[in-house]
């Protein structure tokens, strides 16, 4: 046969014949976003019968207790196996030492115990972190001369993660970018017996600009300065590699990457580099970014949710945090 213009060689190789129908799609599918890939942030207030809605960030509310069990509910009925919480803490409890984060009773103690009571089958993690607690807005102690100091830190770090495993917690998750703090924090759980407590390490956390709405629903914006010393720098990817293996070495069970959708480099990276599982954290910012366009009509929020999240599981991420995960579950479930 001749082959011309008008009569080329026929294609043996058509990809489309994968893509004819769903029924052929969902066979060779190479990704599976699951219910049970998901872990949803939640923040908690005081009093009670209180949804306070967050206004930079769509359908988010800050709960207090009782409110936080009726959404606690809807994760389980929903098969969703994990629940992050982050407290808001009233201004008067704040102090430079962030000395309410390690009270047996406070907010965050009480709403763990209240939900491993409730529902003892849902994984709840909690953060490690002294900036929603103190009145300077940063992740560690803070020297004279307005250095985040970062050894003095790591006692105070420690001891905020005994407590919150005293309260029964299964996770706790250090977000504060520290030095050597998931080995303190390892040693102090081992130390008081609670070997089964797990630490879900922020291992890459980078200074980035899309915190805004957390720190909105906070109230945890630093006083002064910024964050640019203890979190990564967004033009680095290596130096994610070293974190991983630090936190590695010092104990921690699964490593974290945040934010995710501009960061799948780095969740590729470090799946590449370890064994351990990887998590992603689809930040406050990225998920008030879709919400805003699909509420202007921009785009299909639904559609553009789940394929993000799509996309941070490709990426390498075992799990992922996502403030649409009860929608999402809804979709895929």
């Amino acid at each position: 046969m001749t082959i011309t213009a008008t009569n080329p060689t026929p294609p043996y190789h058509r990809p489309r014949r994968n893509r004819k129908n769903s029924a052929v799609r969902a066979l060779v599918e190479e990704t599976k976003l699951t219910t049970s890939d998901l872990i949803y942030p939640q923040f908690i207030t005081e009093g009670s019968n209180i949804r306070d809605p967050i206004h930079s960030m769509p359908g988010i509310y800050r709960l207090s207790l009782d409110q936080l069990l009726k959404e606690a509910e809807r994760l389980v009925e929903f098969g969703i196996p994990a629940i992050a919480l982050f407290p808001a803490i009233p201004k008067e409890l704040k102090d430079s030492t962030g000395s309410e984060s390690v009270n047996p009773d406070g907010l965050l103690q009480r709403a763990v115990r209240l939900l491993k009571k409730s529902f003892p089958q849902l994984c709840v993690i909690t953060d490690i972190a002294l900036d929603p607690y103190t009145n300077h807005g940063h992740d560690g102690l803070v020297g004279d001369n307005g250095e985040i100091l970062n050894d003095p830190s790591l006692e105070a770090l420690a001891q905020m993660a005994l407590v919150q495993a005293e309260a029964g917690v299964d996770m706790v998750a250090p977000s504060d970018m520290m030095d050597g703090r998931v080995g303190a924090i390892r040693a102090t759980l081992d130390q008081n017996g609670y070997f089964d407590v797990s630490i879900h390490a922020y291992t890459a956390k980078y200074a980035s600009a899309f915190y805004g709405p957390f720190r909105d629903a906070l109230g945890s914006a630093p006083s002064f300065g910024d964050k640019k010393t203890y979190q990564m720098n967004p033009a680095n990817s290596r130096e994610a590699l070293i974190e991983a293996r630090l936190d590695e070495m010092e104990g921690a069970d699964i490593l974290m990457v945040k934010p995710a959708l501009a960061y799948l480099d780095v969740i590729a990276k470090l799946r590449a580099a370890t064994s351990l599982p990887i998590s992603a954290y689809q930040v406050s910012g990225e998920y008030a970014m879709i919400m805003a366009a699909a509420q202007n009509g921009w785009l299909d929020g639904e559609s553009a949710l789940l394929e993000s999240l799509l996309c941070i599981k490709r990426a390498g991420a075992d799990m992922i945090f996502t403030y649409a995960a009860p929608e999402i579950a809804q979709l895929i479930g």
